[in-house]
């Protein structure tokens, strides 16, 4: 059920069978990113990721946008991305595509429709993406004079190689979902009426598993893109031992043997 407490009017938060559903709402404007509601998506995920009952995070927006990147008229009126930021620096270190790239919860984006500059990034920064057969992904940075700003620089390489990252940034073009999940942006893409039903068939698989394995695994998945494998396989075998000791592997093992679904706590 949602949790009124949490959610606001840009951002809706629901967390439902160990599924918390972060939801941009601010249709009218194809979900463009306002200096609030970039504080207040922060929050959410850093409030989906600190939360026990939460095991995996599903990112969407209400309408036919995703994201249409940062609110230019919210930009110049003072309100925008700037507006927590003195006029020489800017926190990077809560903002949602830091938070994103921190969170040991598991993140798939429901890309809705289309999702251009900071969104792209932003749906980028998720660990799954299923795309509507109408979404898409803008990369237009460098026709609006600027850079990819919030991650897509140093995660496009890393998806795609250097040669067609370089294609799709210094071009700035806009891919399809097919196109998209060709060049392996997308997981899978679904007919726009079965995103969010086909999103959370995924999340539920997840939510199935030992969360404590699962955001170990990812974690293990982020320090190992920056280790080579010697210090990986170590840091990996440090924390396989604590995992030993909880009552989830015990009983992973357990229905494992007798041939039947485990029931996970997460402890």
């Amino acid at each position: 059920m949602s949790d009124a407490a949490s959610e606001t009017k840009e951002v809706l938060y629901e967390v439902a069978d160990h599924i918390a559903t972060i939801t941009l709402n601010a249709p009218e404007r194809m979900n463009t990113i306002s200096g609030p509601m970039l504080n207040d998506l922060a929050r959410l995920l850093t409030e989906a990721n600190e939360d026990r009952n939460v095991r995996v995070v599903i990112l969407t927006g209400k309408g036919r946008a995703f994201c249409a990147g940062l609110d230019l008229r919210k930009e110049r009126d003072g309100n925008g991305l700037s507006a927590a930021s003195s006029p020489t620096t800017i926190n990077l270190r809560n903002t949602p595509p830091t938070v994103l790239h921190a969170m040991d919860k598991p993140t798939i984006c429901a890309v809705n429709g289309g999702a251009a500059g900071y969104g792209m990034d932003t749906a980028l920064g998720c660990d799954i993406r299923i795309m509507a057969e109408s979404a898409k992904l803008a990369a237009a940075f460098v026709k609006r004079g600027v850079v990819p700003e919030s991650g897509g620089t140093w995660l496009l390489p890393r998806m795609l190689g250097w040669a067609k990252a370089s294609e799709l940034i210094f071009t700035g073009r806009t891919l399809g979902a097919r196109e998209c999940l060709e060049w392996g942006l997308a997981n899978e893409v679904v007919p726009d009426a079965e995103l969010m039903s086909r999103a959370t068939a995924i999340a539920r698989e997840i939510a199935a598993n030992a969360p404590l394995a699962v955001q170990a695994s990812k974690r293990m998945m982020r320090m190992g893109l920056n280790e080579n494998f010697q210090n990986h396989v170590h840091h990996v075998y440090l924390q396989l031992l604590p995992l030993f000791k909880t009552e989830d592997m015990a009983e992973g093992m357990k229905a494992f043997m007798e041939k039947r679904a485990p029931k996970f706590e997460g402890r």
